[in-house]
């Protein structure tokens, strides 16, 4: 894919809007619709042909695809999977429920955990066992296998998860299973633990196992009418599915293995922040993607968003760590809360406003979408403070009902507490405001960071209406709003790199490496990555990353170091465990500012990553020029700090030039999204179309 040239497609499904993205040339076209949660393919249609119908082109002229979504996130948080079993050892049907000695409330006795994917009566056990070092210490009894396809039947099990002790090591027994289940019930899915996560640490590779397994049946299927659909409407062109981890594979990829995808489109907008750093050249930036369900925070440093090659989803007790379901799979490290536009507002039992994490999503929607939603909203406390335009949200798709988003809150919120209707859509603000800003600061913390050193890069339909807000919070002096800031994830998906991350674990110690079973292990690593690149690469070059997770022996969490380049460009040998050692000890300095002379050091896993190149961000500057614009459109919008509707100016951002000087309280318009900048900021638009605000007093 020639990213320079040619006409491109992105699509992204969240929870309430669906976004696409036209590249054509040098000129963007966007929209946004309602995502159709029945029918995905539906609302995905409906937005192409909006863009092609914008750019005057027809389907045949689209070149690629590329289609983030977070349906497989959906499934898992709602539980909405398909009916899944789990076949693993003898002995270990019950690790999926054990989960591990971590508590997220250390002193609470009465703690629930998150329930398994896989309810008990659906964890099949049978006699087999591979011994740590990969030896087969007990056959796998076939006729066992055998036995349970009867069961799986009765029960209308969709998809299989199979997951035996030590299989990362040595996955025949795996592998055998899957032939004897798929010869017996060919209709069913198998997820092979080895394949998906061959990785050490049962507990969360089984887990992404019987994730993957859970959400495999609907996403192939779903993945598979859009592609048929898509070709339908004369869209006969590759399809591209947008990774956790924030590269594109291949369709066939993707419906192997679903689970995958689930932070595809969060990725997406990591990487469009990291294109704008680059382009603006911030060393230290704030992702901040705050749309209709959730909203998401990613640090960036020198262009490069923080990493991970396992997080959780569906956290249900207070976001924190260890109260979801853990998978393991390359992923972009970032916070993901319920605060998005269509987050539901109530008093709990404290009569404290309480918002999220439940949504409206798109059926029915805010109540101010008329649509038959009749519970408040962030959207309907951002209308009745003069956020937002009536008459033209979502480009005019959507005309907002101020009368029943009066309703919603005065009736659930107002009548409890005494508030009069404005104060109550400010409380539902400041409380979603907060929520995300102390969401930043955990994340900063645990991060090792000054969050007050970043610059928010805010971009989804909602977040560039909070931005201003969450830096006063946050004590941040800067705030980017990039061009079509309300589609940033679509657009992300254009600069992403076609990708593909392999990660196995083999255990070593640098005193006495295995140079051969290492170099072997490389070498399949490498061949299995470069056959999901290259069908998307289409002649680019690529490039290669290996990566050691290396600690001191008895430690019990490693240390991710890229080995060094002399390793790359040949297999490892005798001179290897020098280099590794010192890049090992200079990472841990770096991280903990001392080493441990005195221990071993060990690899656990090892990672390889095969990529193109992704888009190079060509230098923005500010306009030489400056000037003052004119408009005769002013709004009341209500001031947080004083509680006090005050005048501010409007604008729409395609009449604002560069060398535009702006200052709060303003309110700027465009299709996708507003843009709303308290008192204390002042801005400029840039060459590019950016729109930099910083602090009053910070100069």
């Amino acid at each position: 894919m020639d990213k320079k040239s040619g006409t491109r497609l992105a699509v992204d499904i969240g929870g309430t809007f669906t976004d696409v993205a036209l590249e054509c040339g040098d000129k963007q076209f966007t929209t946004k619709t309602l995502t159709t949660k029945s029918q995905p393919e539906t609302g995905v249609l409906a937005g192409i042909e909006t863009v092609l119908t914008q750019a005057k082109i027809n389907p045949s002229q689209v070149e690629t695809i590329i289609y983030g979504t977070t349906l497989a996130t959906n499934l898992l948080i709602e539980r909405r999977g398909a009916p899944v079993a789990l076949v693993t050892t003898l002995g270990f049907r019950d690790v999926v429920e054990m989960r591990n000695e971590n508590r997220f409330e250390q002193y609470d006795i009465n703690i629930e955990l998150p329930a398994p994917l896989v309810p008990r009566s659906q964890r099949l056990v049978v006699s087999e066992r591979i011994g740590a070092d990969g030896r087969i210490l007990k056959p796998l009894n076939e006729d066992e296998v055998r036995a349970l396809i009867p069961h799986l039947l009765e029960k209308k099990i969709q998809s299989v998860a199979v997951g035996f002790l030590h299989s990362y090591r040595n996955n025949s027994h795996e592998q055998r299973a899957r032939e004897i289940i798929c010869a017996e019930a060919p209709e069913l899915d198998v997820t092979l633990s080895s394949e998906v996560s061959p990785e050490m640490r049962e507990f969360e590779r089984i887990s992404t196992a019987c994730a993957n397994a859970y959400v495999q049946p609907l996403m192939s299927r779903h993945l598979g009418s859009l592609a048929s659909q898509l070709r339908t409407q004369g869209l006969d062109c590759p399809l591209f599915l947008m990774l956790s981890g924030g590269g594109i594979t291949t369709l066939e990829t993707a419906i192997r293995f679903p689970v995958r995808l689930v932070e595809s489109g969060p990725a997406g907008g990591a990487i469009f922040s990291s294109f704008i750093a680059s382009q603006l050249g911030l060393s230290r930036v704030l992702s901040y993607d705050m749309g209709g369900t959730t909203a998401k925070v990613c640090l960036i440093d020198d262009g490069e968003p923080h990493t991970s090659r396992t997080f959780e989803v569906a956290r249900e007790y207070r976001f924190l760590k260890g109260s979801g379901i853990p998978i393991n799979i390359p992923v972009i490290e970032m916070v993901e809360i319920g605060a998005g536009g269509g987050s539901i507002a109530d008093v709990d039992s404290m009569n404290r406003i309480r918002v999220g994490p439940e949504s409206a999503d798109s059926e029915p929607g805010p109540a101010s979408y008329d649509l038959g939603g009749t519970a408040p909203t962030v959207t309907d406390a951002d209308l009745l403070l003069g956020r937002l335009n009536p008459e033209n949200f979502a480009g005019g798709s959507i005309r907002l009902n101020v009368e029943n988003a009066s309703k919603a809150l005065d009736s659930v919120i107002g009548r409890k507490l005494g508030f009069k209707t404005s104060h109550t859509a400010l409380g539902v603000s400041e409380i979603v405001d907060e929520n995300m800003s102390n969401a930043a600061r955990v994340h900063a913390i645990e991060s090792g960071v000054d969050i007050e050193t970043y610059t928010i890069v805010a971009f989804g339909g909602a977040a560039p209406i909070h931005a201003a807000r969450l830096a006063e919070k946050l004590n941040i002096q800067k705030i980017v709003i990039p061009p079509g800031a309300g589609v940033g994830s679509a657009l992300g998906f254009l600069q992403a790199p076609v990708s593909y991350e392999v990660i196995r674990s083999y255990y070593q110690r640098l005193d006495n490496l295995d140079y051969h079973g290492i170099n072997q292990l490389l070498h399949s690593m490498r061949k299995e990555a470069t056959d999901v690149v290259e069908p998307g690469a289409q002649g680019q070059k690529t490039r290669e990353i290996r990566t050691a997770f290396m600690r001191y022996i008895g430690q019990g969490h490693e240390v991710s170091v890229e080995i060094p380049v002399k390793l790359e460009e040949a297999e490892l040998d005798s001179q290897s465990s020098g280099r590794l050692t010192i890049a090992f000890e200079t990472e841990y300095t770096r991280l903990y500012g001392r080493t441990i002379p005195s221990l071993e050091i060990e690899i656990l896993t090892w990672s390889l990553l095969v990529s193109t190149k992704g888009s190079d961000g060509r230098a923005i500057k500010m306009s030489a020029k400056s000037y003052a614009p004119d408009t005769t459109e002013f709004r009341k919008l209500m001031d947080a700090e004083s509680g006090e509707f005050n005048d501010a100016a409007v604008y729409d951002r395609s009449s604002l030039s560069p060398g535009a000087k702006i200052e709060g309280p303003v309110i700027v318009t465009e299709s996708d999204t507003a843009t709303v900048i308290t008192r204390r900021f002042e801005g400029q638009v840039t060459d590019g179309g950016y729109m930099i605000f910083e602090r009053k007093n910070s100069k």
